[in-house]
């Protein structure tokens, strides 16, 4: 009780700054710096030939980093994709420092995400200790 007493104390006579807050939050958000960048190698919009007759078709794209290769298929219904080879994985839909929509991998590598990205986005894939992190781009 007598921390909680100095932690309301705290906060009235000397609250945190809002200008350090947000330092700390922005510091965070690079917490796994050591990440591999992911390349992109694919990508539908500027490597696919177009298709008569299909409209709004998927936007495909491929990354990879070292011998993990992560195919995703984006459309205004969310994300579809497969990690290569398969394994144990997480994978994080990254939609700025503080939105993280975590999504669940199979056994066979493949994951979905009924969460369409909404503006800019990355992935970020955990597989065992190995960190991951694609570019930024818009859906």
């Amino acid at each position: 009780m007598l921390e909680e007493e100095l932690r309301q104390a705290a906060a009235v006579l000397d609250p945190v700054p809002e200008a350090l807050r947000q330092l700390a939050l922005d510091a965070y958000a690079l917490h796994d710096l050591d990440a591999r960048i992911a390349e992109l190698t694919f990508d539908s919009l500027m490597d696919a030939v177009p298709v008569r007759g299909v409209p709004d078709a998927p936007r495909m794209l491929t990354f990879r980093a070292g011998e993990v290769t992560v195919d995703v298929e984006v459309t205004e219904d969310g994300l579809t994709g497969q990690v290569l080879p398969p394994q144990p994985a997480r994978i994080e839909v990254l939609g700025g420092p503080q939105t993280v929509h975590p999504v669940a991998v199979d056994t066979l590598g493949r994951f979905t995400s009924d969460t369409p990205p909404a503006g800019p986005f990355a992935l970020r894939l955990r597989a065992g200790a190995e960190v991951m992190v694609t570019e930024w781009l818009r859906a």
